[in-house]
């Protein structure tokens, strides 16, 4: 792997030096974050737990990876400025562990004295497995659907009684069929 620095800022108010580098890594996977350090440890001639390496990126289909990295002046230097989610990235400070609130859990009763008493039932038998086939395929749009009884005025529906007006003015617009007369 060759690592290149591509920039190089002093900063002394937070008394370290900013850098950003592009690792070239042929034949090989992408470098671990642990990995970079070390190089750019040795690269800028420093110790491995006081350089952090911001963020690291690898572009698809190239053997690249760039990113920036801060080379403090001393470890508590770092610890000082930098945020607690990239020093646990750097692994320079160990993740914070949550505990869970100590809320007692409600206890289960004990199993009542008259189902201790009573003999183990026999396993009831087993049930032929039921055939999880496909659902019951819909009717098709031209089958015949079942017919419903007559509603009465009581149960009928505003919807059902617009229906059947409907109906009654098609039937009454339907001339019946006239015979031919024979000559």
């Amino acid at each position: 792997m060759q690592l290149e620095v591509l920039q190089r800022k002093e900063n002394p108010l937070l008394k370290r030096v900013e850098v950003t580098f592009k690792a070239t890594h042929k034949a090989e996977p992408t470098p671990t974050r642990d990995a970079l350090r070390a190089f750019l440890a040795k690269e800028l001639k420093a110790t491995k737990d006081i350089v952090v390496i911001d963020y690291q990126a690898s572009t698809f289909g190239r053997y690249e990876t760039v990113g920036a990295a801060k080379v403090y002046k001393s470890k508590e230097e770092a610890l000082a400025v930098e945020r607690k989610h990239i020093l646990v990235r750097n692994k320079l400070i160990e993740p914070e562990v949550k505990e869970k609130e100590a809320v007692p859990k409600p206890e289960k009763p004990a199993p009542r004295a008259e189902k201790a008493e009573k003999p183990a039932a026999p396993a009831p038998k087993a049930e032929a497995p039921k055939a999880e086939g496909k659902p019951e395929p819909k009717p098709e749009k031209g089958a015949p659907r079942d017919e419903k009884k007559p509603a009465t005025k009581e149960e009928k529906k505003p919807a059902e009684k617009r229906e059947e007006k409907k109906d009654e003015k098609k039937a009454e617009k339907k001339p019946e069929g006239k015979k031919k007369e024979a000559k």
